[in-house]
């Protein structure tokens, strides 16, 4: 049997990922109280209609289990289930948005303490989970079909390959995704954003990449973090990690970072089984 543990800040996601998870056929329980995983992973094992379990864990849990998440998850490991653990979250503000547009109360908000202070608490109390989750999602950007293909991708590609990268292309000023596990800034690379021909293609495009190709410059930063990435993400892959998101920027997101990403992953796909792309602010200009 497979678990997934679906934990995250509230307003990130997580019933909607549980929603998607049992869409995908996954037998899901939420709120489940932590101490009791053991014991519904030992039931549930029994029925063998149930190959996939989905169990939601958050704040609503009491501190001191969760404290002891990394025990609990160690028990349920001893018994030959196979644990995944997936963390959802979003930037303070884009949870504090969807609170205000929802106007629903957050479950550790109270009279005495606001719905910032109460964000901040739920981030403390989560920390043990975040540390272990081997799979993060940033939602900020997200809609629920992006959530969808994204929960498939990495899940799916997990149970493939054993171990999947994801290069991803943002824009700084958009923010740094949350999820990623390395950052690289091309923002140093001469910016195709002021050639006027350039202006409205991206990193996609023959121009742009002509244009890139032809900068000695390029070509030096694409050696180092190519060497760099070559050198040492075969470590990350021994160390046990089922996935890990190599993120670069530049300002806008459209140009230098998604040429970058492009290229780096048309490299590494012949030195890894399982290469996954995403240019995040490409596709936030394409949802406006």
């Amino acid at each position: 049997m497979q678990l997934v543990i679906v934990s995250g800040r509230s307003g990130s996601g997580k019933t909607t990922a549980l929603h998607l998870l049992e869409d995908m056929g996954y037998y899901c329980v939420d709120n489940l109280p932590l101490a009791l995983l053991p014991q519904m992973a030992d039931t549930l094992r029994e029925r063998p209609e149930v190959t996939h379990l989905a169990v939601g864990v958050d704040a609503r849990n009491a501190p001191t289990d969760l404290e002891q998440f990394d025990h609990v998850v160690h028990s349920v490991d001893t018994r030959g289930i196979a644990v995944t653990t997936l963390y959802l979250d979003a930037r303070d503000d884009v949870l504090l948005a969807r609170y205000s547009a929802t106007r629903r109360r957050h479950p550790l908000s109270s009279r005495s303490r606001s719905l910032k202070e109460a964000i901040e608490t739920e981030r403390q109390l989560l920390e043990p989970v975040a540390r272990r989750a081997l799979l993060h999602i940033d939602t900020s950007a997200l809609n629920v079909h992006e959530l969808r293909d994204q929960l498939r991708e990495r899940l799916e590609g997990r149970a493939e390959s054993g171990f999947t990268v994801l290069f991803q292309s943002f824009a700084y000023k958009h923010g740094i995704p949350l999820d990623a596990d390395l950052v690289f800034d091309v923002r140093c690379l001469a910016n195709p954003h002021w050639q006027p021909d350039l202006r409205h293609q991206t990193g996609l495009d023959a121009g742009v990449r002509e244009f890139l190709d032809n900068d000695a410059l390029v070509a030096d930063l694409y050696t180092d973090l190519s060497g760099f990435l070559l050198k040492w993400l075969p470590q990350y892959r021994q160390s046990d990690r089922s996935y890990l998101t190599v993120a670069i920027g530049c300002t806008g997101g459209q140009h230098r970072s998604v040429y970058m990403v492009e290229r780096i992953a048309t490299l590494f796909r012949a030195e890894l089984p399982h290469v996954q792309v995403r240019h995040r602010d490409i596709d936030r200009r394409e949802k406006a």
